[in-house]
């Protein structure tokens, strides 16, 4: 029940957190890439099929961190009053 009321009302996170995630997300979308090019040069069957659920694990993370980026939205800043 607390989970299903989560997502439905998003989270409220930093600017500066987002951004990290940004980073995180583009950086295993990168690692993917490059892990899944290298599946070309090997020739065991063991580490073809461990390099793909490597490339698969990297998506499935950048996608997991994506669909948490699409929940949340950007905490405003506090209002400053001056007395």
């Amino acid at each position: 029940m607390f989970a299903d009321c989560a997502a439905q009302d998003g989270f409220e996170i930093s600017a500066r957190f987002r951004h990290s995630i940004e980073e995180r997300i583009a950086q295993l979308e990168r690692d993917a890439a490059q892990d899944e090019a290298q599946i070309a040069l090997l020739e065991n069957a063991d580490h073809i099929r461990r390099q793909m659920r490597l490339v698969a694990a990297e998506r499935a993370e950048a996608l997991r961190m994506r669909l948490f980026l699409d929940r949340s939205h950007i905490r405003l800043p506090r209002p400053v009053f001056e007395p």
